[in-house]
């Protein structure tokens, strides 16, 4: 008899053990199609478009519901979502409108005499402030979720990295800003203080706002998941964001490196559109070149937050550390 040195006819798969699994190989001559990595997006073709916004519509809703659980689950908590902004806006009016009024200050910033428009002014920034710093706060709660456990759950969820930061953003910036937002609105439109070029105007401010905003939390979530100490966000983000984004003084009152470090930001591009449309009346064509200064904003603000996750994510794998640097 003769040794058998060739393959049988029908072979049956040839089993590879590996790790604590068993997977078959392939057979001779068939293609592997690549399998998807946890937290990527799949290979074209192999998830529809619809079943990946699914997917990210899901994200979404958790990441809401698990803040609004954690955090905004108290009739109080709701209550000081308004009454503190609108603390910190009484206070900054009656401390600026006595000053300015009686003071030479007029003549360079005259709407500063003028109480109803000094309290536009006011209340536009009030309301970007919302915007902005609910986004700080929530990057900053990554130190909860360091503490608890859940942010090693959510690198191994298969949920893409960057629709996670996004929704967690999107989620405290819903749940922060909606109450002020509708409150300023109504109060803006009883006392007649707006100026507004048209109806239509009005989803402009709300896009101005909101697509700058989630993107800057997209990043500054995607810094924080790999700190561990966040709380140095409120020191270099609180007062000397608000001071140079000119949201309760007017940008050319200020000096010249500080007006340049505001460009910087998006909150100062999101309230030169939303000032420039709803107290002084500008349109879209007035509005263009601070709309595509945004958008451009916010795209290099996304790509920040994706580089900064696959480097950090990258170094984990590395070294075991969850850190940037």
């Amino acid at each position: 008899m003769s040794a058998d040195t060739g393959w049988s006819a029908a072979p049956d798969p040839v089993l590879l053990v590996a790790a604590d699994r068993t997977l078959p190989l392939p057979r001779p001559g068939t293609p592997r199609r690549p399998r998807p990595r946890p937290g990527r997006p799949a290979p074209p073709g192999r998830a529809p478009l619809g079943r990946e916004l699914r997917h990210a519509g899901k994200v979404f809703a958790a990441e809401t519901l698990k803040q609004h659980r954690r955090l905004f689950g108290q009739p109080l908590v709701i209550a000081s979502m308004l009454v503190w902004p609108l603390l910190q806006l009484a206070a900054t009016y009656y401390t600026l409108h006595p000053i300015a009024a009686g003071s030479a200050a007029a003549a360079r910033w005259p709407l500063a005499a003028d109480p109803g428009r000094l309290l536009g002014f006011l209340a536009t920034g009030a309301l970007a402030w919302a915007f902005f710093f609910s986004l700080v706060q929530s990057a900053s709660h990554f130190t909860y979720e360091r503490m608890t456990g859940t942010l090693e759950l959510l690198f191994l969820s298969p949920a893409n990295r960057l629709v996670l930061m996004l929704a967690n953003g999107a989620g405290a910036l819903l749940q922060n800003a909606w109450l002020l937002t509708c409150f300023l609105g109504a109060t803006a439109a009883g006392f007649g203080t707006l100026d507004v070029a048209g109806p239509w105007m009005y989803p402009v401010v709300l896009l101005a706002l909101l697509v700058p905003a989630v993107a800057w939390g997209a990043l500054l979530n995607s810094l924080m998941v790999f700190s561990r100490d966040s709380m140095f966000l409120y020191t270099v983000l609180d007062d000397p964001m608000w001071f140079v984004g000119g949201v309760r003084l007017p940008a050319f009152a200020l000096p010249g490196v500080l007006r340049l470090l505001g460009a910087a930001l998006p909150l100062t591009g999101s309230l030169t559109v939303v000032r420039g449309a709803l107290l002084e009346g500008e349109g879209l064509a007035a509005l263009a070149p601070g709309l595509a200064w945004l958008a451009a904003l916010s795209a290099l603000l996304l790509a920040g937050a994706a580089l900064a996750l696959r480097v950090g994510e990258a170094r984990a794998q590395r070294t075991g550390s969850l850190s940037l640097a």
